[in-house]
């Protein structure tokens, strides 16, 4: 989001939603207080997991497509970096939710 300028007053729907949003975290975190180190490390090692699993499936997508059309590595390379944007957008979908 652009910073305000004072030729242009900030969206007042778009600076609603974040404050609501705020104080929806900041009442969760009230209620529920830190989350510990062990859950902490959980999430780290879930958000690789979501990183690492659509890369690998395309990078062996990609290996059986090359071999069968005898195109190099033509597949795996397309595979392999379509694979990762889809993990790292999941993984930052879910680090927004939590």
């Amino acid at each position: 989001m652009p910073a305000p300028t004072e030729d242009r007053p900030p969206d007042p729907e778009r600076l609603e939603e974040a404050v609501r949003l705020r104080r929806g975290r900041q009442a969760r975190w009230q209620r529920e207080g830190e989350r510990s180190i062990g859950q902490n490390l959980a999430m780290i090692g879930a958000l690789g997991w979501t990183i690492v699993t659509p890369t690998l499936v395309g990078i062996f997508g990609g290996r059986w497509l090359d071999r069968v059309f005898g195109s190099g590595i033509f597949w795996t390379l397309g595979l392999l970096v379509a694979g990762l944007a889809i993990g790292c957008t999941l993984a930052w979908k879910r680090m927004h939710r939590e």
